[in-house]
């Protein structure tokens, strides 16, 4: 096996024949995919780069939720609570590094190549899917440890574990199937909505309570956290995405969330770090969930 053809192994053994039934809608050729969006050549090898922009933006976006993880792992004197936003973040980077390599760098490779027709998924896009979940689920742990004791903190930790359990056997049963709505980004903002809302009770009802630095801080992320996923929305749902792409220019939807969230995983890896190192070990600022 030449280096091209090993290259080409590592990026379509995870992404083929499971998916073959769910093609991509509308209908779409590997010539039509590569009209829809950058595609580039790398170098001789006969790899096809898709979106070189997007793809080094969500790679770089990957190492500094990775980087983030760091700067909580290397707390002194680490709690259970430091950890678990080690945890949060390290996932949330190899979410992104999945999601990237199967949406921006190499989805022609994966979904198109040697195709008549692109498929609409891959493995990549289903690990993507689950480590995310994870990811969440994670930092709901970690709110936990941080801002909560007692009962509340135990059934956090309950929920975030059943949660990542169901969700699963939910992804993984679809995958084999294989079911469209159950390997789908909808069916991840589901079983990731109740974590987030929580995050949002807790933080609020603790700085509306005790105006305290540290929910006010973490209120902080998720507000900005908000705003990336409603800048994202705006821009998909006004086609700017298209509008810029016809005009010979490259910057998606996709790629104004990755923009927005580095400022969150700068400000998580900077200021939400800072809080989380110095407070209390044991402080529940919420009512019981």
């Amino acid at each position: 096996m030449n280096r091209n053809t090993a290259i080409a192994a590592i990026l379509l053994l995870p992404g083929c024949s499971q998916f073959d039934s769910l093609l991509y809608q509308p209908e779409t050729t590997p010539q039509q995919w590569c009209d829809s969006m950058p595609c580039v050549a790398v170098f001789s090898t006969g790899i096809i780069l898709n979106q070189p922009f997007s793809s080094f933006l969500v790679y770089f976006l990957g190492f500094m939720w990775l980087w983030a993880s760091w700067r909580f792992w290397q707390i002194k004197n680490r709690s259970a609570s430091t950890r678990w936003w080690a945890i949060a973040m390290g996932l949330g980077g190899l979410a992104a590094i999945s999601a990237g390599t199967s949406y921006q760098a190499f989805p022609y490779e994966i979904k198109c190549d040697g195709r008549a027709l692109c498929v609409w998924t891959s493995w990549w896009e289903i690990a993507y899917l689950l480590i995310q979940n994870g990811s969440m689920n994670a930092m709901l742990i970690a709110v936990a440890y941080t801002c909560t004791d007692g009962t509340t903190q135990r059934r956090l930790i309950r929920f975030s574990f059943v949660n990542s359990a169901i969700y699963f056997c939910v992804l993984v049963a679809g995958a084999y199937l294989p079911n469209k709505l159950m390997i789908s980004f909808e069916m991840l903002v589901v079983f990731a909505a109740p974590a987030f809302f929580m995050y949002f009770y807790i933080n609020g009802l603790g700085y509306l309570r005790y105006r305290s630095a540290k929910d006010g801080v973490l209120l902080g992320a998720w507000i900005l956290m908000v705003l990336a996923n409603a800048f994202y929305y705006a821009y998909y749902l006004l086609g700017y995405t298209e509008m810029l792409w016809n005009s010979g220019y490259w910057f998606s939807a996709n790629d104004v969330l990755h923009v927005l969230m580095l400022v969150w995983v700068i400000y998580v890896g900077t200021a939400v770090v800072k809080v989380v190192a110095t407070a209390s070990p044991v402080q529940t600022t919420a009512a019981p969930v």
